[in-house]
C-alpha cells in the first residue's frame, strides 16, 4: 500500500483514489457513474455491497456498507428501535435503514472541500471500520428479524463478548 493523498482542484474526484483503494484489497468493483464506486466483499456473516459516493458540488464523499439482509416492513418499528441502541455504541458513522426495500445499511460521510482530501490510508481505515461495525452489529439485526428478539435482546448479543476460549 503506498501513501497517497489527493487534494482538490477542478478535477479532483476521491473515487480514483477510493478505486485504487479497493484494487490494493483485490475486491471486484465497477464505477458505473462518475461520482460512484461499488464493490462486494465477503464478510464473516454475509456479503457486503460497498460503494462510496461523490458529491462533487457539496465535496461530500460518502461511504456506505449494506448488509445483506432485508426485512419485512411489520419489522420496522422494531428494526427503528435497534438502529437507536446499535447507534449509541457507534463512536464514528450510523446505520439507517430504507423503508422501501428494508436494507440495512452503514454510512459514513467526509467534507472533502476547499483544498481538504483525503489518503488511502484514511479510505483504508474506513472501509475496515465500515466492515467492522457491520460485522460487529449484523447478528443483531438477523435476532430481531430472524430470531424474534427484542431490541434490547438483540442488542445484548451482539455485545456480548467472549473471555476464553473452550
Amino acid at each position: 500500500m503506498t501513501s497517497m493523498m489527493i487534494k482538490t482542484d477542478e478535477s479532483y474526484n476521491p473515487l480514483d483514489l477510493a478505486e485504487l483503494v479497493i484494487m490494493d484489497r483485490d475486491w471486484v468493483f465497477d464505477r458505473p457513474a462518475d461520482g460512484e464506486l461499488i464493490a462486494e466483499v465477503t464478510g464473516i456473516w454475509c456479503n457486503y455491497r460497498i460503494w462510496f459516493t461523490w458529491q462533487e458540488d457539496c465535496g461530500g464523499l460518502t461511504l456506505s456498507c449494506a448488509l445483506e439482509s432485508k426485512f419485512a416492513k411489520p419489522l420496522l418499528p422494531k428494526i427503528h428501535s435497534l438502529l437507536a441502541l446499535v447507534n449509541e455504541k457507534l463512536w464514528l458513522g450510523h446505520f439507517d435503514v430504507c423503508s422501501q426495500d428494508g436494507s440495512v445499511t452503514f454510512r459514513h460521510s467526509l467534507l472533502l472541500r476547499e483544498g481538504a482530501g483525503t489518503t488511502a490510508e484514511h479510505l483504508h481505515e474506513l472501509l475496515d471500520h465500515a466492515i467492522s461495525e457491520s460485522e460487529r452489529f449484523y447478528p443483531a439485526f438477523q435476532s430481531v428479524v430472524w430470531g424474534g428478539k427484542s431490541p434490547a435482546e438483540a442488542i445484548e448479543i451482539a455485545l456480548f463478548e467472549t473471555i476464553a476460549e473452550a
